[in-house]
């Protein structure tokens, strides 16, 4: 992963040892709250976390990292939110999977 990191350098990726994958937020439910839809072409729930949940302002549409909860497949976290310049520098460079990649089409 160390070296992953290096390569991309200006945005940080999901970590595969954790678990961690792309997904792009569906729907909004309320309550920090709203249904991704992942890489791995599953929806889940997902909550945002207290500690970032004042920070960052998460919409439909957006870019994000997950990571699924270890006792419950259907549910996760958000583990980080890109803007839309980032988004467009992972497609750009074809580091989104295939099922994700909309945001170089714009």
């Amino acid at each position: 992963m160390e070296n992953e990191e290096e390569k991309i350098g200006r945005v940080p990726v999901p970590n595969r040892n954790n678990g961690e994958m792309f997904g792009i937020v569906d729907k909004m439910l309320g309550a920090a709250r709203m249904i991704v839809m992942c890489e791995d072409g599953k929806s889940r729930q997902c909550r945002v976390p207290g500690k970032i949940k004042k920070r960052v302002w998460i919409k439909e549409g957006d870019l994000v990292i997950i990571k699924p909860w270890d006792f419950q497949d259907e549910k996760a976290d958000i583990v980080y939110r890109y803007t839309p310049t980032q988004a467009s520098y992972l497609s750009r460079n074809k580091i989104l999977p295939e099922i994700l990649d909309v945001f170089g089409k714009v």
